[in-house]
């Protein structure tokens, strides 16, 4: 599997056995640096054949043959596996509904982008062609055709080629299952989806605790966060991470620690390794009174303390959910995917968040958003949204919301 998924595979039950599939990179093969999806398209690439042997090698192993494919909704391939093997296939999707919907509507997206590129030739602004909206999907008014995934925009990557055929397999799957709670989003996009996958099943965030569970002891955590925030004033810190693939640019990551460096805001920042050395000289001891870089985090904890004000973040589905978990407020630098319509979302449709001025870090911008969020009276009402938010998840996640209806359903399926 890629490299980066490895770190993180959670100790598992002794009822469950993990087996590798190989990641498809080919022997002293040598990286691009300019494709950031490069090693997802390897992994796909190789994936059918790699997949099927791993699925031989269980029955084999096990004596016992395998009764249901549950699968995340990107390997789109399984449905092929699944339907030889007569078993149904479940394929969960990870990121948020409203870029499943996007999925789904790529030909008419392309379509728009296509109508429009002809009038660009006529002297057509081609910044109006990234701002229009694409108000001609049930549920996506608010959303930009420049929000839109890469691979819904083109079809160059193997990618992009694997995902375009989501409309069509995944009316085909057993159940599609969804990781968010139905509550969450506008009645319009439901219907749509509901009308598009019959099948559709909302079982809530599948990753974190509804509600949330009791912070553990702050001199438990090894990298001192905890005890680190247990300091701060409430709502006080910003919390900074971009997940384990995206990279802010190097420009970014100077004007980043700059903006930070002059802000009188505490934080704390989740920040690679072989990133830190692209930090300006002397960054780390200057601002050591006031701030904490670490290689890692506890996000889900850190997220959970009462001194963390705001989450500098890169709009990944899990780290928005998390947020949300939390009632702590967002701003957002979406880098590539699904993360453009997450941070629409945010911003828009649930008016928790701010999307970073001009799209991309500069000193003068962090700073403004930052002072935005904590301190501004706009910043006072999105906690509340997110307090709100926050609230519908609780209820969603009980036993009267959709989520547990969803789950039983789910269960019969597989059983």
């Amino acid at each position: 599997m890629p490299h980066f998924f490895q770190k993180h595979i959670p100790t598992l039950p002794n009822n469950i056995k993990a087996y590798n599939v190989e990641d498809g990179v080919p022997a002293n093969h040598v990286f691009s640096g300019n494709n950031p999806l490069e090693e997802v398209d390897l992994f796909l690439m190789a994936a059918p054949e790699n997949f099927q042997k791993v699925l031989d090698n269980v029955v084999e192993e096990t004596g016992r043959r395998i009764r249901c494919l549950i699968t995340d909704g990107f390997l789109t391939f399984a449905a092929q596996i699944a339907e030889q093997m007569q078993i149904p296939w479940i394929p969960i999707w990870i990121p948020l509904p409203c870029t499943l919907s996007a999925h789904l509507y790529t030909d008419l997206i392309r379509e728009l982008i296509n109508f429009n590129s002809n009038r660009i030739e006529n002297n057509y602004n081609v910044n109006d062609l990234n701002d229009q909206t694409l108000e001609i999907i049930p549920g996506l008014s608010v959303m930009r055709i420049a929000d839109s995934p890469e691979e819904v925009l083109s079809g160059e990557t193997f990618f992009s080629k694997t995902l375009s055929r989501i409309g069509q397999v995944f009316p085909k799957a057993s159940v599609v299952v969804m990781n968010f709670y139905e509550e969450l989003n506008p009645s319009l996009l439901n219907n749509d989806l509901k009308r598009k996958l019959p099948n559709l099943l909302f079982v809530g965030f599948l990753t974190i605790s509804i509600p949330q569970l009791s912070l553990p002891q702050s001199d438990l955590d090894t990298t001192g966060c905890l005890s680190w925030l247990d300091k701060q004033k409430p709502m006080s810190v910003a919390y900074l991470s971009f997940g384990t693939v995206a990279t802010p640019p190097l420009d970014e990551l100077i004007q980043l620690a700059e903006a930070l460096e002059t802000s009188e805001i505490p934080f704390i920042w989740s920040l690679r390794d072989n990133l830190k050395n692209n930090l300006p000289n002397g960054f780390l001891g200057r601002i050591a009174m006031k701030g904490k870089v670490v290689s890692w985090a506890p996000q889900a904890e850190v997220l959970a303390h009462d001194s963390i004000g705001v989450f500098v973040t890169h709009c990944g589905c899990n780290s928005v959910y998390e947020s949300i978990a939390n009632a702590v407020p967002m701003i957002c630098r979406p880098f590539f995917g699904d993360h453009w319509m997450t941070g629409r979302m945010v911003e828009e449709v649930w008016g928790i968040g701010v999307r970073i001025c001009g799209g991309a870090f500069t000193k003068s911008g962090l700073v403004k958003s930052l002072e935005i969020v904590l301190v501004h009276e706009q910043g006072k009402i999105m906690r509340q949204k997110a307090h709100v938010l926050k609230e519908v998840v609780v209820k969603a996640a009980g036993p009267n919301g959709i989520a547990r209806r969803d789950f039983k359903n789910l269960l019969q399926v597989i059983s």
